[in-house]
């Protein structure tokens, strides 16, 4: 014939016993700092992810190794394998970075926080060449932003197969799609390709591009009613996360301010003087 308490009260009781709180081992929360990176030229920052490629045996893919030069968004180097390891990643950084003559100090590569971008043998063959490392936060998307565009782009291509037989077939397309990526005008380039910008013809592009404009200008003046028409450049610095304007107004230090005092002095020897 007892009532028992209601289940509220229950756990009001267990709260002033302290009798609530997790009593398992819990790993404290980790916290991660955003990962910046600004660059003004070509090997300076290179980017690099894994996607997986279907194939038509179920739940058996290939792996997609693909590195991109951050400021003009041109493969460097990429790889298909059956496997996904540091090992090949090892092989395909150590080839890049000495075909690329990448002298130490100069690179820092930025990958997500997948196996073979946090091995141990990873890290000690960028520390070897001198290169830095970035990486994105954990399950955060958007950290390794242009690996991700070039992927979706590689995707959604017309002619993207959806799924391969082997490697054998995976790599010739591969190639092929690789080699017109980098000769095909790019958006966030102001339409250059990015073998322009990697290569360095920005200059006699532009400079071909500006006549162009300057012809039609002259014979139709009445289409431009803002006067001579200026042929566009790719961006002079390419950011991953870039600092806002609003976060570098609120962390931007005010002057300090002298005291009255001192204040007081200096106006009195400006009128002295």
């Amino acid at each position: 014939g007892r009532t028992l308490a209601s289940v509220s009260t229950m756990y009001r009781i267990l709260r002033a016993a302290a009798e609530t709180p997790e009593r398992r081992r819990q790993r404290p929360a980790q916290h991660h700092a955003i990962p910046r990176l600004s660059v003004s030229a070509p090997n300076q920052a290179w980017t690099w992810d894994i996607t997986k490629l279907p194939t038509f045996t179920p739940r058996f893919y290939l792996n997609l190794y693909v590195i991109l030069d951050l400021f003009s968004r041109y493969p460097i180097a990429w790889m298909i394998s059956r496997k996904e390891n540091a090992a090949l990643a090892n092989q395909m950084f150590a080839h890049a970075l000495e075909a690329r003559g990448i002298a130490p100090g100069q690179l820092t590569v930025h990958q997500d926080r997948g196996a073979p971008m946090i091995a141990h043998t990873y890290h000690e063959l960028l520390d070897s060449f001198g290169v830095k490392r970035s990486h994105s936060r954990p399950r955060v998307s958007n950290d390794n932003p242009y690996s991700e565009s070039q992927f979706k782009t590689m995707k959604y291509s017309p002619s993207y197969p959806g799924r391969f037989q082997a490697e054998t077939d995976a790599r010739p397309w591969v190639r092929s799609f690789m080699l017109d990526y980098e000769n095909r005008p790019h958006e966030g380039l102001a339409y250059y390709t990015p073998a322009d910008v990697f290569h360095g013809r920005v200059e006699a592009v532009h400079a071909t591009r500006q006549a162009a404009l300057d012809r039609h200008w002259l014979a139709h003046p009445d289409r431009y009613p803002k006067g001579r028409p200026i042929a566009k450049r790719p961006p002079e610095l390419v950011s991953i996360n870039p600092v806002a304007e609003v976060e570098i107004a609120e962390t931007t230090e005010l002057p300090a301010v002298a005291p009255e005092s001192e204040i007081g002095a200096a106006t009195a020897v400006g009128k002295v003087a």
